[in-house]
This record gives structure tokens, sequence and C-alpha cells, in this order.
């Protein structure tokens, strides 16, 4: 005769404190993160005089674009966009290529002064950008560059602080997979582009779309360095638009939407990469 077991009673689930304070916190910032978003394009969507009606709606009484309409037909938005994109891909690959190379030297070759060449260049994530206006603007102007795509690209081709995380991040690869490179006769060059890149590829992703956002919404040297409207970017031409129809709060607000919905794209495209990128510099860094 055999005798059925009771099962074991279930202990309820303990209630994790930690885990839920950080998952209020998240939806928190993003709620912060999101309305400011929501709202622009809120108010991109509505006639100008509810713009500025109170009490203040959230949902428009009659959608409409004639704010989108207004903000194309007033300025060369196909042009915008195209010199935005050649500016912020240039800008991205040669970034990546300048901190990568500086980036493995400064962590695989020992040479006189290396530390204080590095050290130098750490002090230069602390200057700001403003204080170098003024010799870049006369540099380019001696060279011919003003109103040139290369103008607008080379100032922004430095960046220290790239430099600075792909470094620590070839620091915690090991050499033995350069070694075995050396051993089947490979030369540095080959080492970098053959074993290097394609192991930091999530962190080279991360970098990338970093410049490129950076590089996309540069507003202050791509205003300095074009005086022509043909080679402006979106943030400056956007900028002159809105200038021109003075104070409308729908036609600001449908500016901030099509200059930002590229970017919006692309970390939408990439954000798996960027998360990867930065989760494994911060691992090994």
């Amino acid at each position: 005769m055999t005798t059925a077991t009771l099962p074991a009673a279930t202990k309820p689930p303990r209630w994790n404190f930690p885990k839920t304070a950080s998952a209020v916190g998240a939806v928190i910032l993003a709620v912060i993160w999101l309305v400011p978003l929501l709202w622009a394009l809120d108010t991109s969507l509505k006639p100008e005089p509810e713009t500025t009606r109170a009490p203040i709606t959230w949902l428009p009484e009659s959608p409409t674009t004639d704010a989108y309409r207004s903000v194309i037909d007033q300025g060369d938005l196909i042009r915008w966009f195209f010199n935005s994109t050649i500016v912020s891909v240039l800008v991205t690959t040669l970034t990546l290529i300048v901190s990568v190379l500086a980036a493995y030297g400064f962590s695989r070759t020992k040479f006189p002064g290396r530390k204080v060449l590095f050290g130098l260049i750490i002090a230069g994530i602390l200057v700001p950008p403003q204080v170098l206006i003024v010799p870049l603007f006369q540099e380019m102007t001696g060279l011919g560059l003003v109103d040139t795509y290369w103008g607008m690209v080379l100032p922004q081709v430095v960046a220290p602080v790239m430099v600075f995380v792909l470094k620590k991040f070839f620091d915690g690869i090991s050499r033995d997979y350069e070694d075995a490179a050396r051993v089947d006769g490979a030369s540095r060059w080959r080492i970098v582009w053959s074993v290097m890149v394609p192991m930091s590829r999530p962190i080279l992703v991360a970098v990338g779309i970093f410049t490129f956002i950076g590089a996309w919404n540069n507003f202050l040297w791509p205003f300095i360095v074009t005086t022509d409207p043909s080679m402006m970017t979106i943030p400056v031409g956007l900028a002159n638009v809105q200038g021109s129809y003075g104070l409308r709060y729908a036609q600001i607000m449908a500016s901030a939407v099509l200059g930002g919905l590229p970017l919006l794209i692309v970390y939408a495209l990439f954000q798996r990469h960027v998360v990867r990128g930065v989760g494994d510099a911060g691992i090994k860094g």
C-alpha cells in the first residue's frame, strides 16, 4: 500500500527591495525623458494659436501638419540633411581611425614620454571646446577651408575621451592573441585591424554612435565656419529658419522633431550594440 505524499509548501516570493527600487527609478527616469519628447511632438501638431492658449492641453483639438510644411518650405531641408549626414559620417569614420591607432599605441607600445603624452590627452578632456573656437577658425581660414565639409569635419576629429575609452578597453584584451598573431607572421598593422578591431567591435560601435550623435547635434562650430546656406547642417539651418519666422512654438517644435528624428532611428537600430559596448567598457576598463 502506497501513501500519497503531500507537496511541499511553497514559500511566497520574497520582496526584493533593491530590485523593485531600481525598476521604479528606471520608470521615473524614462517618464522624465519621454515627457519633453511627447510634448514637442504634441505641440508640433497644434495650430499656432492653440500653442499659447490657456489652460494648456495635451491633445490638440484639431491636429495639423502646417508647422512641418512651413519649416520644410522655408528652408532647404533636404540639403541640410545631406550636409549633416556627410559631416557626421566623416567625423565618425576619421575619429574611429585616429582613436583606434592612438589608443593602441598607448596601450601596446613603449616609447619615451608615453605617460606624459597620455596625461596631456587626458588633460585635453578638461578643455572646453569653446576655448579653441578662435584659433581653430583662424586655422581654417588660413587653410581656405571655410564653407567646406573639411572645415567642419577636421576640428571635430580629435576626441581625447574616445582615445581614453578605447585605450582602457585595449588594456583589458589579453596579449596572448597578439603573440599568436606574431607567431603567424602578422605585422603590427595587421594585428591592429585583424585582431584588436574585431575583438573591440562592441565598444567601437558604441564610440561610433556617440561620435555620430555629437557631430549631428553640433551647432556652434558649423555655425561659425559656414556662411553659405547650402553648406549649413540641420541644427544651423533650422536655427536660421526659426529666426526668420520669429517665436512660433509649433514650428520650433516641428524643427526639433525633424532634427532629432534621424538620431532616434540610429539609436533604435543600434541600441543593443550601445548597451553592450558601454557594459564591456565598464567591465574591462
